[in-house]
């Protein structure tokens, strides 16, 4: 049984204030919280419709209706479980050969995908503007299908890392060398942008490199790509050399 306190507390965490305050976050569905188990992430408890798929000793297992769950589930359509995590501290590793550098991602969505690449590709760390959307964001930890718990995620001044950085600092521009004959260099950070303004003119100064991915299609109508269908692209040039 959920109390009032709890569930309360549960539906604020959508708010980044609240899990600061609180110092948790949710995960939901037993697909992704079974990732959990394998990773540093530590679980406060865990709410479930259906407690022994998650029959565990070392964390708390509350057995709750499927009408509890709906009250604190962020999905529309709720899944079996939702676990409470506390937050990692943030810990900066040294630079990796190929990193993702995001300067100002807004969407949710975009970000969830995007670290579900890098971990795909092996990516370990991404480095994130101040502003950009925060990694504990339901719709992120949802978005990123339990990749979250592989790479390491910091948010730092980006002019300053990347004025400091030993790695090529490589961006996207429409006049940028073709993606396709491109050599990458061994260390990069490939840098993102803004879904609508693209990368801020003081990130724009810093890179080294710029990239292109050519359009094939004769229609003019698609101006953009979505930044991370582009990130996919490109990642799957830069690995395939």
């Amino acid at each position: 049984m959920l109390t009032a306190h709890t569930i309360k507390v549960l539906q604020s965490l959508d708010k980044k204030k609240f899990r600061q305050k609180y110092n948790l976050f949710l995960v939901e569905g037993n697909k992704i919280i079974c990732e959990l188990f394998q990773s540093n992430f530590k679980i406060k408890e865990i709410f479930s419709t259906d407690p022994q798929k998650l029959d565990r000793t070392d964390v708390p297992v509350t057995h709750v209706s499927e009408n509890e769950l709906k009250k604190v589930s962020f999905l529309k359509t709720p899944k079996d479980s939702i676990a409470v995590c506390y937050l990692n501290p943030e810990q900066k590793i040294e630079d990796q050969n190929v990193q993702l550098v995001l300067d100002g991602i807004q969407d949710p969505g975009n970000l969830g995908t995007i670290i579900r690449l890098a971990d795909w590709f092996g990516i370990e760390q991404i480095i994130c503007s101040n502003d950009t959307v925060d990694f504990y964001n339901p719709k992120v930890i949802q978005a990123s299908m339990g990749s979250f718990t592989r790479i390491n995620m910091v948010y730092c001044d980006l002019v300053e890392y990347l004025s400091n950085t030993k790695n090529i600092n490589i961006g996207t521009d429409m006049e940028g060398e073709n993606i396709y004959t491109f050599q990458r260099p061994e260390k990069i950070n490939l840098i993102l942008g803004n879904e609508g303004n693209g990368m801020r003119p003081e990130t724009e100064k810093l890179l080294q490199k710029s990239i292109s991915i050519p359009r094939f299609g004769k229609s003019q109508s698609t101006e953009s790509l979505n930044v991370s269908m582009a990130a996919g692209i490109i990642l799957g040039q830069l690995f395939s050399k």
